[in-house]
């Protein structure tokens, strides 16, 4: 299912979420080249032109994925604080793997990058595009497969209301060796409820 171009599908008081546009790469990649040492050894994300297009191309085209950016507020724009060529990236969040049927699943992965880690952008990213899931979506569940080792993956996790739900050994291929990792989750009910 192609995405439409760069609208921001929710916003909080200081990020809003869209999806991925091929227009994206030169800032997408710039951040991650600077975000090296915050990423490595948990995440590689595309950090060339090449890299890029292919990783948001099947984000964009793969109807079992949906790449979100979160996009950090230009608190100087005027008109609602929104300073479209000037809102950064301050990381993102994929779902991988959306089964749809009785499942109404899917696989999280995120990353913040280096200029934003540490001040909770993520953190409301990462609630809007729960919410979104569980509510245009119209997903049920929501997983999270972390290396145990990753303490700020672990702890955004559980800060936006993911459960630990058990380990699995040597589940992902990552940096040339298959990774164990704990398996967090959150449901629609969970959201609504809470």
């Amino acid at each position: 299912m192609p995405h439409t171009p760069s609208r921001h599908l929710a916003e909080g008081p200081r990020v809003g979420i869209r999806y991925f546009t091929h227009e994206d790469g030169a800032e997408f990649t710039a951040r991650a080249r600077e975000s090296k040492d915050l990423h490595q050894p948990w995440l590689f994300p595309p950090d060339s032109a090449q890299a890029y297009e292919a990783y948001a191309g099947r984000l964009i085209e793969d109807r079992s994925k949906a790449g979100f950016l979160v996009c950090e507020k230009d608190p100087d724009a005027e008109s609602g604080g929104w300073g479209a060529p000037r809102s950064s990236i301050a990381g993102f969040v994929n779902i991988n793997n959306i089964v749809e049927g009785g499942f109404l699943s899917g696989a999280l992965g995120y990353g913040a990058f280096a200029h934003a880690a540490g001040r909770g952008l993520m953190r409301e990213g990462l609630d809007l595009v729960v919410r979104y899931a569980f509510g245009p979506m119209r997903l049920h569940r929501l997983e999270i497969n972390v290396q145990p080792g990753n303490a700020a993956s672990i702890a955004l996790a559980r800060a936006c209301g993911f459960h630990l739900e058990g380990f699995s050994p040597r589940m992902l291929y990552i940096d040339g060796a298959w990774r164990d990792h704990q398996r967090w989750a959150i449901t629609a009910e969970s959201v609504t409820s809470g």
